[in-house]
């Protein structure tokens, strides 16, 4: 089924047998059999490579499918990032072609995404960074790094961020109702 150039052993038997799942959870993510292929073999190289991590008598199905997903979510970020997401409908729009979709938007309200960057302008400077920055793709701990601040603070602030914009948000829509 897959060709290794380890001998055999019990790590590659175990992804052996959940192979077929392992390929069909790839193609959910991803949409695209091409990239499915591609997410699949990150996710085998990487169980090859860190079998020595795997806690033997714990669930290998479980453990190779969160691998799957944390490189499908690393990817996405990267590609979120470079601004190179294309949608996978038949005519492969790109997502990130700088167009105000929201103008003009037939909704429930008629926010726009300038009114909306001026309900984000409003934070105090310690919840707009951190909530920007997560915002553009980056990791917490990228974020943390970069402001100089403990992880748990830039998660809270982020959480904080995000609470305090529903708020601004909701007290801004009943407003225009």
């Amino acid at each position: 089924m897959i060709a290794y150039a380890i001998a055999a052993n019990p790590m590659q038997e175990q992804l052996d047998k959940i192979s077929q799942s392992l390929r069909a959870f790839s193609l959910k993510l991803t949409g695209n059999n091409d990239d499915a292929e591609d997410l699949f073999q990150d996710t085998a190289l990487r169980i090859i490579t860190n079998a020595d991590k795997y806690n033997q008598g714990t669930n290998f199905k479980a453990w190779a499918v969160t691998i799957m997903r944390n490189i499908f979510i690393n990817n996405y970020r990267k590609k979120v990032r470079r601004g190179l997401i294309i949608d996978q409908t038949p005519n492969n729009y790109y997502i990130n072609s700088g167009t105000d979709t929201l103008t003009g938007n037939e909704g429930e309200t008629s926010v726009t995404f300038r009114e909306l960057a001026k309900l984000v302008d409003t934070l105090p400077d310690e919840f707009r960074k951190p909530f920007m920055m997560a915002f553009e793709g980056y990791k917490y701990d990228e974020i943390a790094e970069e402001l100089g601040s403990p992880l748990g603070t830039i998660k809270s602030r982020i959480f904080f961020a995000r609470k305090k914009l529903q708020k601004l948000y909701e007290d801004t829509y009943r407003e225009r109702a």
